[in-house]
């Protein structure tokens, strides 16, 4: 994401006090996390999975292209050409990242483990149209280049698995002028819509019996001569019955630029997600590395700070299951073509549980997916995502 101006680390500061402040009042609302008692019975099992699968390019590019032009001083115009100028590469990359190989990949590794409820994120679309300098910003562009999810629904009807989108959030929706140079013939302009959603598999006993879907209140947004943009997140979360047992599923996607909105979004998240009177789980790319202690430049707080929160009264379920250091899960180059697992070196993706006592949730299966050499597409060397899954079967809902 954009590296923030100075308005915006304003906004952070403030973001910051909010959020800590409400740190106290969130943790006295909600129950604490507890052993779960001796004897519980092990109940209907529900395989959950949490899977980012990586919108195909950095999208950070365009916007500290243009932000540098204005830190600079150049003129609107040529702001203007540094934007679309990388735009053009960006969306060169999204074409080398290319989804329908993925989506196959992805396909398979969520068939295999077949997963009653998917938490998706980066469920990117990307459209294209006419070149509109006279309307830069204004996201309206309609030709389909890729849609994430239908191309991913298809791949996954191909394997034999059929699921359903129950919640299909939208958030940031942005538009940029896409070209090489004045007058080239590959003028047009670019626009990304981002989605987060909840897949359930088709033929699963899990009943979903309400859905809701609700923007963050502090988003990120730059401005790029002189046109807001904003990036904005979210949450959804569906309750479902499993067997005799009613849970809430929540899925969301924190801010990875900034871990002090990232810190206030977890905060509204814990304040209005959770179910009240039954367990609750909920799964995220959660932009928040609990090993890393970390402030970023423009940031007041720690990368760890948003999983710090969130597991003051959730229990982070994969180390009821495995040590944190067989759940990395991110994160690979921009390309996505790389010769080694290497780079999945931290753990951000994470599944988190309770119960309406506040107990942790069982765990009697789980693992990570999509981060063995063996999991790239032969033929391209792609991998499925930069991120990898996590899939836990849970029990005691």
């Amino acid at each position: 994401m954009p590296t923030m101006t100075s308005p915006v680390r304003a906004t952070a500061r403030a973001l910051v006090g909010a959020a800590f402040a409400a740190t106290t009042l969130v943790a006295a609302l909600l129950p604490t996390a507890a052993a779960p008692a001796a004897g519980d019975p092990p109940g209907k099992p529900v395989t959950v999975m949490t899977r980012n699968i990586y919108l195909g390019a950095d999208i950070n590019r365009p916007v500290n292209a243009a932000l540098a032009a204005q830190a600079k001083g150049l003129p609107p115009q040529a702001v203007l050409v540094a934007l679309a100028n990388a735009t053009h590469v960006t969306r060169a990359v999204v074409d080398r990242t290319d989804f329908t190989v993925r989506a196959g990949l992805l396909a398979s590794e969520i068939a295999a483990q077949d997963p009653d409820l998917v938490g998706l994120q980066e469920v990117a679309w990307w459209r294209h149209g006419p070149l509109q300098l006279d309307q830069v910003g204004v996201p309206n562009a309609a030709v389909t280049d890729y849609d994430y999810l239908q191309l991913l629904l298809d791949a996954l009807a191909a394997d034999g698995a059929r699921y359903v989108p129950i919640v299909v959030g939208t958030r940031a929706d942005v538009e940029s002028p896409s070209f090489t140079g004045t007058g080239s013939a590959d003028a047009r302009d670019v626009r990304l819509t981002m989605r987060d959603v909840i897949l359930k598999r088709a033929d699963s006993s899990v009943k979903v019996l309400d859905v809701h879907d609700q923007v963050y209140a502090n988003n990120l947004a730059v401005s790029v001569a002189g046109v807001s943009m904003r990036f904005d997140r979210g949450f959804e979360w569906a309750d479902v019955r499993a067997g005799s047992t009613s849970f809430r599923f929540v899925n969301t996607h924190l801010e990875s630029a900034s871990s002090d909105y990232a810190l206030a979004q977890a905060t509204q998240l814990l304040s209005s997600a959770p179910a009240s009177g039954t367990s609750t789980v909920f799964v995220c790319d959660c932009n928040s590395d609990p090993l890393n202690h970390t402030v970023k430049p423009a940031d007041h707080v720690q990368h760890s700070a948003p999983y710090d929160l969130i597991t003051r009264t959730f229990t982070d379920e994969w180390l009821r299951w495995r040590p944190a250091a067989e759940g990395w899960t991110s994160g690979l180059s921009e390309t996505v073509d790389d010769p080694t697992a290497a780079r999945f070196d931290h753990r951000i993706d994470m599944v988190f549980g309770r119960t309406a006592a506040g107990q942790p949730l069982q765990v009697d299966r789980g693992l990570v997916t999509g981060t063995s050499v063996d999991d790239r597409d032969p033929a391209t060397g792609l991998w499925p995502s930069d991120h990898g899954g996590v899939v836990l079967r849970l029990r005691g809902l």
